[in-house]
């Protein structure tokens, strides 16, 4: 089964998404870029995270910065579906979960049929 869509299907959900984004949010929340439009990460650490040992697959969680930023965190998964969390302790910084990204809003794409 692929899990590959349309550009065309693309094309509607990142448009539905933009037009309600602020509308799911708490009045007192709206206009603060909380929810991102787009994130953008490195190929160099993309790749780390899947030449790991046993890494079939990247998994997408969603976490919150302290001033309530939502920030897509990436993971290797195995083909157990467990997260691969080896090289870190809970504490330091390892090389398995990749979250320093350029986040749009203010980091924005040039425009495309993705983000008109």
């Amino acid at each position: 089964m692929s899990n590959f869509i349309s550009v065309e299907r693309a094309i509607e959900m990142t448009a539905l998404y933009r037009e309600q984004q602020d509308a799911i949010l708490a009045d007192e929340f709206r206009g603060q870029d909380i929810l991102i439009k787009s994130e953008v990460f490195s190929k160099e650490q993309v790749e780390k995270l899947l030449a790991k040992p046993g890494c079939s697959q990247l998994r997408i969680y969603y976490g919150m910065s302290k001033d309530l930023k939502v920030h897509a965190l990436l993971v290797g998964v195995n083909d157990n579906g467990e997260d691969i969390l080896k090289d870190s302790s809970l504490t330091n910084v390892g090389e398995d979960v990749i979250e320093d990204a350029k986040r749009c809003p203010p980091y924005c794409p040039p425009p495309s049929p993705l983000n008109a």
